[in-house]
């Protein structure tokens, strides 16, 4: 039995974290789910939305899945996500994104995986006001960071088997830092039997738009990695569908990465398919590779035949009834 740390979160995050939960359980792995809460309805006496004892707890059962976490724009507390990353060091944000049959998207045939830094670059969040007329943001790249999320992403293309390794930049603007990303990147991908090349970051954005079937294994630092990854699951139909993990040497945290909806919460009409699909690399992360195989398959059966969708894809069905759906194909 496996005792997971889960953070249901904001807004529709408990509706999406119990259907996950029920598709899981049909596929008879056997999970103690340890539930904690995060976000704007737990406040610790210091107005932080993150308790000590959720990051306590996740390092004690080395893994958790979260759904989403509001985070409020311009003002009030930091982002629960970003301290997590850097409270336990989850210097991996790892997106696949990939088309499904049956979901109206603007590509087909689209199998692309962001590797994103995490702990560094703008989301150090070091900043400070000019007086009053205008504020700086420090900008952090280092060769520690960088040499491990090239590392990382080239054994995954190796591991993986896929094809190929693109860095993403602006070193042709910031010499400095994202030059030095971009040496670390030539040097540590040499190291490797891996094909791989580099991407100026304006060019990548165009170039996943007008083909993103041409493009493989992706890596970046943490802000054009947030970018990216955000423009990528819009071509394959938002991010409803695409799951992300964060991972680090001792612990790793899965999670929907769409927002906490909350015009919608309560109603029972939620897609469940990011927390389901982020379900999938968690099993994959702890060998459960039959289980993991079983739930995908199911979601690509239910997505072709297209019976029982959730309101964003075109169908009328509830969260209850999708997840309901998704289990009746985990054979």
């Amino acid at each position: 039995m496996y005792t997971i740390t889960l953070i249901p979160g904001d807004g529709i995050g408990p509706e999406v974290a119990k259907a996950m939960t029920k598709v899981v359980k049909a596929t008879g792995v056997d999970i103690r789910w340890e539930k904690v809460d995060a976000g704007e309805g737990v406040m610790d006496e210091y107005g932080i939305p993150l308790p000590s004892h959720v990051i306590d707890t996740i390092k004690k059962n080395k893994i958790a899945i979260k759904g989403p976490v509001t985070t409020p724009v311009g003002k009030g507390f930091r982002s629960v996500n970003v301290t997590l990353r850097q409270e336990l060091d989850l210097y991996v944000n790892l997106r696949p994104v990939k088309s499904f049959r049956g979901i109206k998207s603007r590509y087909e045939n689209v199998d692309l995986v962001i590797v994103r830094e995490n702990t560094e670059d703008l989301y150090a969040g070091i900043e400070h006001k000019l007086g009053d007329y205008g504020a700086e943001s420090i900008k952090i790249i280092t060769k520690g960071a960088s040499e491990r999320i090239v590392d990382f992403a080239c054994n995954y293309v190796k591991d993986n088997k896929r094809n190929k390794l693109t860095a993403v930049h602006k070193a042709n603007i910031m010499k400095l830092s994202d030059g030095l990303f971009l040496d670390v990147f030539r040097e540590v991908a040499s190291k490797y039997d891996v094909e791989s090349d580099d991407l100026i970051v304006d060019a990548a954005a165009m170039n996943l738009v007008l083909n993103p079937q041409k493009h493989d294994v992706m890596v970046m630092p943490n802000l054009y990695g947030d970018i990216l990854s955000d423009l990528c699951a819009g071509l394959v139909g938002g991010l409803g569908i695409i799951p992300g993990a964060n991972i680090g040497k001792e612990y790793a945290v899965f999670e929907a990465v769409h927002g906490s909806a909350p015009q919608i919460a309560g109603k029972n009409k939620a897609n469940p398919t990011a927390l389901i699909q982020s379900a999938v690399m968690m099993l994959r992360y702890l060998g459960e590779y039959d289980n993991a195989k079983k739930i995908e398959d199911a979601l690509a059966e239910v997505f072709l035949r297209g019976e029982k969708l959730t309101v964003d894809l075109g169908g009328s069905a509830s969260t209850d009834e999708f997840a309901d759906e998704v289990c009746k194909y985990i054979l």
